[in-house]
Formats: C-alpha cells, sequence, structure tokens
C-alpha cells in the first residue's frame, strides 16, 4: 500500500525537474536576449526567436513576460551569491576576506556586467511595479548575507544594521561597472584596489 504512493513521489519529482532544467534552459536563452535589447525592449516574441521555441510554449512554462523576467534575474543572482559565498568560504581572517572578496566583484564585473545592468533594470522597475518588489527584496536579502557572512569571516561583530554597508558596497559595484561601459576603463586591479580600499573602511 505504501509502495505505489512512493512512486508516484518518484515519477513527480522526475518530472519537476524535467521541468525546472527546461525552464532553466529558456532563461538562458532569455537572459542573453534581454543583456542586449534591456529589459524595457524585450518582448516575448524576442525571447522565443532566441530559444527556437514558440510563444505558446513560452506561455506553458511562464505566466507572462514578467514571469520570466522574474525568473531570470532569479536565477543568474542565486549563481551570483552563490559563486561570491564559495570564494568568501576560502578566506580566513580579515585580510584574506576583503582580497577574496574585491576580485570576485571585479571578476564578476568584467564577466557579467550586462547581466547586472539587467539587474540594475529589474530593481529600478520595482520602484514602479509592485510586481518586481518581492524578488528584488529576495535577492537584496541575499545580497546582504553576503556582507554579514564577510564580517563574520574578518572576526568581527555584526554591526547593527548591514544595509548601509551593503548600500555603500552596492553603490561602488554599479558605479565601476557603469564606468566600464565608457572610456577609458580602469584595469582589473584598479578595480581590485577601490574594493580593497572599501572594503577595508567597515570590514
Amino acid at each position: 500500500m505504501n509502495e505505489m504512493p512512493a512512486k508516484l513521489k518518484q515519477r513527480a519529482a522526475r518530472k519537476n525537474a524535467k521541468r525546472d532544467e527546461k525552464k532553466r534552459r529558456i532563461a538562458e536563452s532569455a537572459i542573453e536576449a534581454l543583456k542586449d535589447l534591456g529589459y524595457a525592449n524585450t518582448s516575448l516574441r524576442d525571447i522565443a526567436d532566441r530559444s527556437d521555441l514558440s510563444l505558446g510554449m513560452l506561455h506553458y512554462y511562464f505566466e507572462d513576460r514578467t514571469d520570466l523576467i522574474i525568473y531570470c534575474v532569479s536565477v543568474y543572482k542565486q549563481t551570483f551569491v552563490r559563486t561570491i559565498a564559495e570564494a568568501l568560504e576560502t578566506a580566513d581572517g580579515r585580510d584574506q576576506v576583503i582580497e577574496v572578496f574585491s576580485r570576485a566583484l571585479v571578476e564578476s564585473i568584467f564577466d557579467d556586467h550586462m547581466t547586472h545592468r539587467l539587474w540594475y533594470d529589474i530593481r529600478t522597475q520595482a520602484m514602479f511595479d509592485e510586481t518586481f518588489r518581492p524578488v528584488v527584496a529576495e535577492i537584496e536579502a541575499n545580497l546582504m548575507g553576503l556582507v554579514r557572512t564577510a564580517y563574520l569571516k574578518a572576526g568581527h561583530d555584526l554591526p547593527e544594521k548591514i544595509d548601509m554597508p551593503y548600500a555603500m558596497l552596492d553603490g561602488a559595484f554599479q558605479h565601476l561597472m557603469r564606468g566600464q561601459m565608457e572610456q577609458p576603463r580602469k584595469s582589473h586591479e584598479e578595480l581590485v584596489d577601490v574594493f580593497r580600499a572599501l572594503l577595508g573602511r567597515f570590514l
């Protein structure tokens, strides 16, 4: 009597895993379109063309464009947070925390600046469209978690409010990322130096 429910659960789990994998593949294609065109200029048709899928198929996996974009940003930011967290795990003491955190942030600016532009685009949209606010709040909570980890790994007590160190770091990240879209661009080590100096102030 107990065997059938177990089999049904396994079957449902496999089905959900396949669906999640398909959604992730769609999201990867969608992110490429969004990086090129931006949030405001990307339609579901653009994404369908990039994904080699019909609009009907997109609607099967996502309710609408907003649902798809929220999923895309969530998937990317999960990867970003995991990458930084893994870098911080290797650090031992304040100096190493500052070094690995600085280098991980700079690597992301160089490698993923277009996707970060999409994140800031969506975060701005959340000021006008409440649909985006829950996912933005969730992502920012995870990003603040990285700052908490940095404090603890550096051997410090957590500050009373983590949002201000996070805001300083985020502001610097956005400013430096935007600066890399212009000429002259800063070198990798110049950006690392900026983050070292900033992190050194509150760690």
